[in-house]
């Protein structure tokens, strides 16, 4: 079933509305959907390099729009909505212990999930759940999908096709051994 979802979600960057197709997709998947933007950036960035930028700001400005979805259903409905989209994930047994530290973390939680392949719409419904300042949510979602859409489409504006593997199956491993490395670095700092 998710693989049907999938070959439907990428058979909308042929659509003419591409762009209204993707800011859906985006929006969506952070409070609920399943597949990321990304499968719909590639094909249309790769389709048409010029319009990359334009593309990856259609997928932040939509994907941060979406991540306050995921913030008001932790808010409000948590319970009667988010505690299933977790359940479903298989996140729901972390709930409990991840909400009770979530907001020391709550930084790097957005920002590693923002660039990172784990599900951005967990960290939107917990951020929503635990009362992380919505200030601190909208600023570290900017630049955690900023950083994600944009890298993508400076890769493949730049190399085309051939990246489009290594985006696909390395990007996010790299972008979290980064972040883990950063904030090792901060804590070194901070304890030396």
């Amino acid at each position: 079933m998710l693989q049907s979802l999938y070959d439907r979600t990428l058979s909308l960057a042929d659509h003419p509305r591409a762009l209204w197709a993707l800011a859906a997709v985006s929006f969506i998947e952070s409070s609920f959907f399943p597949i990321p933007p990304d499968v719909l950036m590639i094909p249309m960035i790769l389709a048409a390099p010029s319009r990359a930028w334009l593309i990856a700001l259609v997928a932040l400005v939509s994907s941060v729009m979406g991540g306050l979805l995921g913030y008001a259903i932790g808010s409000f409905a948590f319970e009667q909505i988010g505690e299933p989209i977790l359940t479903s994930l298989g996140k729901a047994d972390a709930v409990a212990e991840f909400s009770t530290r979530f907001n020391d973390f709550g930084f790097w939680a957005v920002l590693g999930a923002g660039i990172t392949p784990f599900p951005y719409k967990v960290i939107t419904i917990m951020s929503g759940f635990t009362g992380m300042p919505l200030a601190t949510f909208m600023a570290t979602s900017i630049l955690a999908r900023g950083i994600r859409f944009f890298l993508v489409a400076a890769l493949l504006r730049s190399f085309g096709a051939p990246i489009r593997d290594f985006i696909e199956k390395r990007l996010g491993l790299i972008t979290t051994l980064f972040l883990t490395l950063l904030f090792g670095g901060f804590l070194l700092v901070r304890y030396l």
